[in-house]
């Protein structure tokens, strides 16, 4: 059997810019937009939650693209 384990590269993004750290963020700002869909009390808020979600979505899309 073959022990050897793969060389591991270390990512050069900044640790800022990893997926774990955005893909929580996105999911958070996809959360606010459902609070902010689910709430009666502003009309402003409501009115903009779908932007917001959308807005979620679409980075979340993106960064799980990132290096891990």
């Amino acid at each position: 059997m073959n022990t050897i384990q793969p060389i591991k590269r270390k990512s050069r993004w900044p640790a800022w810019a990893r997926r774990g750290l955005m893909e929580n963020i996105a999911t958070a700002i996809i959360a606010i937009g459902f609070l902010m869909l689910f709430q009666p009390f502003a009309l402003s808020l409501y009115s903009y939650s779908f932007v917001t979600m959308l807005a979620g979505t679409a980075m979340f899309i993106i960064v799980s693209k990132f290096p891990e």
